[in-house]
């Protein structure tokens, strides 16, 4: 197939989404409504970039009209919202067998009283990771964080800050999250892969964070100790278990599923077949508008394709990077980082801002000779630490909504995103880790 000639008149559909999500998120701040930046949803403001699309280029309408859904029907896409239903139903069914309840009090109830603030860090990023969303550890674990507060004198901003800096750490390592499903997907790695890669970044930067907060914490009173059942915590460290080592992620998943709602069905009083088949249900509901904004994204990266406007994209942030010439190899990877940040900015969500720039990102990378796990990895890194520390992000509106704080307030505590910019940054200024060959 030939490649179309550069066009940047193929990018104005990705304008106008961006244009119509982050407006109408400033328009709705403006106007003082909470979560200002989720009125209009991702989806819904795709659909007059998909207007666009339809009506820009040189091909007939027939034509762009099949390229659209030639893009939703790619298998990448495809199974990226295979993965999203099947990482819902298990999130859903996993929860209401009580299983977030069991691992947060699991967490609590081994945390050293010289070490609150690294202990609720841990916790936080244990329960993230197992769960594979940073808004549902921030949702559980942001209360408990205020009442240590309340009870230990520690500033309330620290504490949730800590919170947010656990739940982005597995907002980004996580095998369930949809940044690390829409990152390898996107970049035709497996997950396991991308998984010891990012780990090799993330884990120092979390450490680096722990000492940090070791230092700024003071002494208090651990919580009180809750009763939990420690079966409950089993399925995540079953679909932990089964993805590092290697299996499909559906089948993982479908495991996780089944032994989740079949151990709910031993240990919950009242838990049946059919409330498991309504969590199921739940989950995948749940999983919608993601669902749906990733065939949509997949079908307007398949018309600006065609009609040049990512070839004309990839150009640009070449010749822009490009000028560094003693950064060498070093520059696609800035170009690739530089790419999603900004897009994270405008679009106060990860995951999308993964889903916009994942071709180019893998375009860059192919011409950079940059391997798919290291693309991946930037991408779902420099993502989290934007969505970690932008005061109009979900994640920060809900931790300050929660504590009763303005989420400017905590910017300045949230200290992992910002350490992990530090590390993922000198990674690629290094060239760090190295990477073995593929057979």
């Amino acid at each position: 197939m030939t490649q179309p000639a550069p066009n940047p008149r193929a990018l104005l559909p990705l304008l106008v989404f961006l244009g119509v999500f982050f407006g109408s998120g400033i328009y709705y701040s403006l106007a003082g409504v909470e979560f200002a930046f989720y009125q209009v949803k991702a989806p819904v403001a795709a659909l007059p970039a998909i207007i666009i699309g339809m009506l820009i280029g040189h091909a007939r309408l027939n034509e762009r009209i099949q390229h659209f859904l030639q893009g939703i029907g790619d298998i990448n896409i495809v199974t990226m919202c295979m993965v999203y239903l099947l990482a819902g139903a298990f999130a859903k069914v996993t929860s209401a067998i009580g299983g977030v309840d069991a691992t947060v009090a699991l967490g609590l109830s081994v945390l050293p009283e010289q070490l609150l603030l690294p202990g609720l860090f841990l916790v936080a990023a244990f329960v993230s990771t197992a769960m594979g969303t940073s808004m549902g550890t921030i949702a559980a674990i942001t209360p408990i964080a205020i009442g240590i507060s309340q009870a230990t004198g520690l500033s309330p901003a620290l504490c949730a800050g800590t919170v947010v800096g656990g739940a982005m750490f597995g907002d980004n390592l996580s095998i369930i999250s949809d940044t690390t499903i829409a990152a390898t997907r996107t970049q035709g790695c497996s997950m396991r892969d991308k998984f010891r890669l990012n780990a090799r970044i993330a884990i120092p930067a979390a450490l680096l964070t722990m000492v940090l907060l070791f230092i700024l914490g003071h002494g208090g009173s651990a919580p009180a100790a809750t009763e939990f059942n420690g079966w409950l915590v089993l399925p995540y460290l079953l679909v932990l278990g089964l993805a590092v080592s290697g299996m499909n992620v559906l089948v993982v998943l479908m495991v996780g599923i089944l032994f989740s709602g079949f151990l709910g069905m031993l240990i919950k009083d009242g838990y049946s077949m059919a409330i498991m088949a309504d969590n199921i249900y739940l989950g995948f509901e749940g999983m919608l508008e993601i669902m749906v904004l990733s065939m949509f994204i997949g079908g307007l990266a398949a018309v600006m394709r065609h009609e040049g406007g990512l070839v004309w994209l990839t150009g640009f942030i070449q010749s822009l990077v490009g000028r560094f010439q003693r950064l060498q190899g070093r520059a696609g990877e800035i170009g690739i980082s530089l790419l999603v940040s900004v897009c994270n900015l405008f679009t106060a969500n990860n995951t999308v801002a993964i889903l916009i720039s994942g071709s180019v990102a893998r375009d860059i990378a192919e011409k950079n000779a940059i391997d798919p796990r290291r693309s991946a990895s930037l991408l779902d890194m420099f993502s989290c630490v934007v969505q970690g520390i932008i005061p109009w992000g979900a994640q920060l509106l809900l931790a300050g909504s929660i504590a009763g704080l303005s989420p400017l307030a905590l910017v300045g505590d949230s200290y992992y995103p910002w350490i992990l910019a530090l590390c993922a940054t000198g990674a690629i200024l290094s060239g760090y880790p190295r990477l073995e060959k593929r057979q």
